[in-house]
């Protein structure tokens, strides 16, 4: 972070969510901010995790509380990580890369986007906390297999799948402004896959064949019903990550906190949970890992300290929701994630 005189340059991240909106080409915002059509996926996402409240226990010894987890088998200081995000670019001049900065400097795991503006290769280098990377069918099974080749090679941990963009969504922001990101991100130095409807074709047939391509653990993200999450455990699928992707790609879909419990129920332990869509603080992954999820994921968050103040805004981001998890989990008397059990979370209003 960038000190002042005073102290830290942002103490809260709705802060550095409004220093990053005063900042920020207002098309720009409105292609970080936005979602699909209505945008009512992204708000029942928030709405869905404002109305659950946490149960306050009290006269519990939580002078030591323990935020360590893995995903896995890889060790994580904490149960968080930096969503895929296409597009850094127009939040940071140097995007991935300077992302993977933040994410080492806040000790933070990171998802590379399969639509990153920069080589897998330089934003592996340039990051100093675990990788793992979201595989977008931005081309067939040859160019797939090349880029798995290189992912596997520059060290990350572990791929998933992105399942829900059989077709890319009406973002009506963009649409009104007549702002294309695709265009706009084309200053990147690392182009985009040669056949982006690839994946309008998508198939349980794929999900086979990446299993059978990739040495790394695989994932699905996107799911969002019982009977998907069902079908990829007994494939073999290693992570299930519960994503409507904020919103921006099915609107008028369910919230993703609540979609959750049911799934995590079926997988059962057979499979690790990840969860995206709407988390933005430390009460957030409070009640995200009370519901089944293993690792909260979070993006828009992530992307206001990228655009605010590039990595340094990205590791304060880090601090200030690391501190929020501590205290608050010291405030419902509990030490340790595993004590984070459904019934600590209930409905409110």
């Amino acid at each position: 972070m960038t000190p002042t005189p005073t102290g830290p340059k942002f103490v809260t991240l709705p802060e550095i969510r409004r220093a990053a909106r005063e900042k920020l080409p207002r098309d720009h915002w409105n292609f970080g901010d936005g979602a699909a059509e209505t945008e009512s996926s992204k708000r029942r996402n928030r709405r869905h995790i404002d109305r659950l409240a946490i149960q306050q226990n009290v006269l519990v010894d939580v002078r030591n509380i323990d935020l360590r987890t893995t995903l896995l088998g890889v060790p994580l200081s904490w149960p968080v990580a930096v969503a895929p995000m296409g597009g850094l670019i127009l939040f940071n001049p140097e995007g991935d890369v300077e992302m993977a900065r933040g994410s080492g400097k806040g000790d933070t795991l990171q998802w590379l986007s399969g639509a990153t503006g920069w080589p897998v290769e330089d934003v592996a280098k340039a990051g100093k906390a675990p990788q793992m990377f979201q595989l977008y069918a931005h081309g067939d099974h040859g160019w797939m297999g090349e880029l798995l080749a290189r992912v596997e090679a520059s060290g990350y941990k572990a791929v998933a799948l992105t399942v829900d963009v059989q077709k890319y969504s009406r973002r009506e922001r963009d649409v009104l402004n007549r702002f294309s990101p695709r265009k706009a991100m084309e200053v990147a130095p690392n182009p985009r896959g040669p056949l982006q409807d690839f994946q309008s074709g998508l198939t349980w047939k794929d999900v086979e064949w990446l299993m059978k391509t990739t040495k790394l653990p695989v994932g699905l993200k996107g799911i969002m019903t019982v009977s998907d999450a069902r079908r990829a455990v007994d494939m073999g699928v290693r992570l299930i990550w519960v994503s409507n992707h904020g919103g921006r790609q099915l609107d008028q879909t369910q919230s993703t906190i609540e979609a959750l419990p049911p799934i995590a129920d079926a997988v059962a332990g057979r499979a690790e949970i990840m969860v995206d869509g709407g988390f933005n603080r430390g009460t957030d992954v409070i009640k995200a890992l009370a519901r089944g999820a293993r690792v909260v994921a979070c993006g828009r968050t992530m992307l206001w300290g990228l655009a605010a103040d590039g990595a340094d805004g990205v590791a304060r981001v880090c601090e200030i929701m690391r501190d929020e998890l501590q205290i608050n989990m010291g405030l419902c008397g509990r030490t340790k994630l595993s004590e984070l059990s459904p019934d600590l979370i209930f409905r409110a209003d």
